[in-house]
């Protein structure tokens, strides 16, 4: 269930001579759960941040759907549906948009591996909610922005800027503060949140390269194709192994049922998101996506009972300072034409 990234990171291509306006203007969500949304705003701000906050209220109910599944399912089955969901549903949409014109054979390779990558985070982001509290494994996410602004400096040369570097810094020793406790119980699961923001940071650069001459339609749904092929071939081959993670059962109704619920509250969460990023900036939009945390933290409590330490409380509050710090360097950047 993944999400997306910071107000620079967005579906702008990663060139040089971009304006101001367009690399302010390009951006993504910043979550766990949901890909690339497209954004043309058009000045209705309030309804835009309404949308949003609405997005961040439904978004967390699909891992806590995920980690209900994961009591009697594999971790990989689980991803599995949700792929296979969001195919299903926007397939006759991307078909009657003829969304699938023009593509190459390298394009399509390019599809393959974001599916790839979509699917290596999916899986370990359900696997980490079944042994982790919800509140824990997303804000450990959350510090996908700041690695693709790492990943932004050093792979496509773009100018980051020593204040976002130790932001980054600051934000990966807040996910640390969070994982400490999770690691001495669970071991190396309690870093699954962390390679789930590093495959997820590496699909949206890929997303990036695409999306200046694909039809963001289409983008998704190649990703819940091959996003589905890539787990499904996982569990075929696993079949019989007795793994958690790709060792498939078969469902029973309440098994279905979530599932079923893990798809279609993605796909509907990630509606609201297309629609946020339609009406507002992402400049205002993506800070609010952290409120995901807190609707995630009451979630949890609710359903089982998991509530953030002091300690982990600290992690969470650099986490979110880091990011927010991140968001701020990178509008005033594009204000000044990228100059820090």
């Amino acid at each position: 269930m993944i999400r997306c990234a910071t107000p620079r990171h967005g579906n702008a291509p990663a060139m040089t001579n971009q304006s101001p306006e367009s690399q302010q203007g390009a951006a993504q969500p910043v979550s766990p759960h949901v890909g690339p949304a497209p954004r043309k705003a058009s000045g209705d701000v309030a309804g835009g941040v309404a949308l949003m906050i609405i997005f961040t209220m439904i978004a967390p109910g699909i891992d806590i759907l995920a980690k209900l599944a994961t009591q009697s399912l594999p971790s990989g089955e689980v991803a599995s549906a949700r792929f296979i969901v969001q195919f299903a549903v926007l397939a006759p949409i991307v078909i009657r948009r003829r969304g699938f014109t023009g593509l190459t054979a390298i394009s399509l390779a390019l599809h393959g591996l974001r599916g790839l990558l979509i699917g290596i985070a999916t899986v370990c982001f359900i696997t980490a909610l079944s042994k982790m509290p919800v509140a824990d494994a997303i804000a450990i996410f959350f510090i996908e922005p700041m690695i693709l602004t790492l990943l932004g400096g050093v792979f496509l040369g773009e100018n980051v800027g020593w204040r976002r570097y130790l932001a980054s810094l600051v934000g990966f020793l807040g996910a640390m503060i969070v994982v400490r406790p999770s690691f001495q119980e669970l071991g190396f699961i309690a870093l699954l949140p962390v390679g789930t923001a590093f495959c997820f940071a590496f699909y949206l650069l890929l997303t990036r390269h695409l999306a200046p001459r694909e039809d963001p339609f289409s983008m998704q749904t190649f990703a819940g194709l091959f996003g589905a092929f890539f787990v499904l071939l996982a569990l075929w081959v696993g079949e019989g192994s007795g793994s958690p993670v790709f060792d498939p059962v078969w469902p029973d109704m309440r098994g279905w049922m979530l599932m079923i619920g893990v798809g279609v509250t993605a796909t509907v969460s990630h509606l609201f998101l297309v629609y946020a990023f339609r009406k507002a900036p992402a400049s205002v939009l993506a800070p609010l996506q952290y409120l995901e945390i807190v609707a995630a933290t009451i979630f949890g409590f609710l359903v089982f009972g998991d509530f953030p330490d002091a300690l982990k409380w600290l992690g969470i509050a650099i986490i979110v300072c880091s990011g927010l710090f991140i968001f701020w360097r990178e509008r005033l950047a594009a204000t000044r034409q990228g100059v820090e």
